[in-house]
């Protein structure tokens, strides 16, 4: 009862701040007459499930210079959908814009293209994904591109916005609760490497240096 309350209060606190940002969205889509739907839906595509973040973090994972990075992403994202999906979404129980009783949001997520989500609104689960996913890049990249990542979670977020899935304050969850998840994630990734550099075996020497390169350059000759 007491989180239905929170979800109430998301509503009325974050009201202003969230029709600002959607009425803006909505007159994008009008100004465009619609054609950068298609570019919207294909961000978000990147966040359903968390299908590409897996599997980009299993990726990295084959490769030894990489290998961090992939189990930190790895991590992230396991521990933001637990935290998001599997806990905070449920239990505050915040009905999506579309379904909520301003009839306008309705409208504004069917002229974006009507991209049907069947759970809980707070917070965005995308944002949540690839925040972790991406700022597990970002603690340990050394390139200067890592600054990147800023902007596909901000398109990931706006993306979110313009279909009119999720409010702007739902972002605000996603990229609180992802930044957390990589957090936890980072840390969790520097004791496993404590750990395999502290105690050298065959195993373990083995998930530090296997490289999916050399193992196939290996097995060509």
């Amino acid at each position: 009862m007491i989180l239905t309350v929170i979800a109430d209060w998301l509503n009325s606190f974050f009201a202003g701040y969230d029709h600002a940002i959607l009425s803006f969205l909505h007159s994008l889509a009008v100004l465009t007459s619609g054609y950068v739907n298609w570019f919207f839906r294909l961000i978000s595509l990147f966040g359903d499930h968390g299908i590409f973040l897996i599997g980009l973090s299993v990726f990295l994972m084959l490769f030894k210079k990489t290998r961090k990075i992939g189990i930190c992403m790895f991590g992230a994202i396991g521990c933001g959908a637990i935290i998001t999906n599997f806990i905070i979404k449920d239990w505050i129980a915040r009905p999506r814009p579309f379904m909520s009783n301003i009839l306008e949001y309705k409208e504004w997520w069917e002229y974006a293209g009507s991209v049907m989500e069947d759970d809980f609104s707070f917070p965005s689960g995308h944002t949540t994904a690839i925040t972790g996913a991406l700022m597990s890049i970002f603690f340990l990249s050394k390139s200067n591109k890592k600054y990147w990542v800023f902007l596909f979670i901000l398109l990931m977020g706006i993306s979110r916005n313009y279909l009119m899935v999720h409010y702007p304050s739902d972002i605000l969850g996603g990229l609180i609760v992802g930044l957390i998840a990589a957090t936890i994630a980072f840390y969790i990734t520097k004791l496993i490497y404590y750990i395999l550099d502290k105690y050298n075996n065959k195993f373990f020497d083995f998930v530090k240096n296997f490289d999916i390169v050399d193992f196939i350059k290996s097995h060509k000759k």
